[in-house]
């Protein structure tokens, strides 16, 4: 009987917190202005910011991760690499295809094959908006202070990059709390264990982020 009551009870909790989340995201859409953005990022945290405002995807870094300091060249010098073509990576990887773009690596975490990855980078590049762009990168464990200054000197006003710690000397950082005693962080749309459903990355509001420009 109590087992039945339990199970019963978390059924009407996780329906209440979808209920809540599926509200929370349509004031958040509400709240946006600016809908042709462009994000460049180096993870999938970008394509969750697009996914849960409903706008369309001006930007080829979709369901794909770059590791930090590529990331950070390659937004260093965008419009050379933009231009570039991407060789397959054999071997690479067991989970998932990858990609050369001149000397920069891309994981197509979220593509079951290297031309399917590539057709849709070429696509959503022919998209990008150079006139509303943002810049979304990850803190990982290969994030240096280095890393991290070359990033804040990056020549675009609208960019962040998430970090395991506080970082004030550098004002395009932006802390995400509970991973201090850890390298770097990880993957920022993993849901907390709380009452409400709420992912790390909800903890910046990127939708006054976006509507800046």
């Amino acid at each position: 009987m109590f087992k039945t009551l339990y199970n019963k009870g978390m059924a009407v909790y996780e329906k209440f917190r979808n209920v809540e989340y599926g509200l929370y995201k349509i004031r958040k859409r509400q709240r946006l202005k600016n809908t042709d953005f462009t994000i460049i990022a180096s993870n999938c945290t970008g394509t969750f910011m697009y996914y849960d405002l409903k706008v369309p995807f001006l930007s080829p870094t979709i369901n794909l991760n770059i590791e930090i300091n590529d990331f950070v060249k390659m937004v260093e010098n965008l419009e050379w690499y933009m231009s570039q073509e991407i060789a397959e990576l054999e071997g690479e990887s067991d989970r998932c295809p990858v990609g050369l773009l001149g000397d920069i690596k891309i994981y197509f975490v979220h593509y079951d094959t290297f031309s399917e990855g590539v057709s849709k980078w070429e696509e959503r590049k022919r998209r990008i908006n150079r006139n509303n762009m943002f810049i979304v990168g990850m803190g990982t464990d290969t994030c240096t202070r280095e890393t991290l200054a070359r990033f804040e000197r990056l020549p675009y006003p609208d960019k962040v990059i998430f970090t395991h710690k506080t970082y004030p000397e550098f004002k395009s950082s932006f802390h995400i709390k509970g991973y201090e005693q850890k390298g770097g962080l990880c993957c920022l749309p993993v849901y907390k264990k709380q009452l409400l459903k709420r992912r790390p990355v909800d903890d910046f509001d990127y939708v006054t982020f976006l509507n800046r420009s």
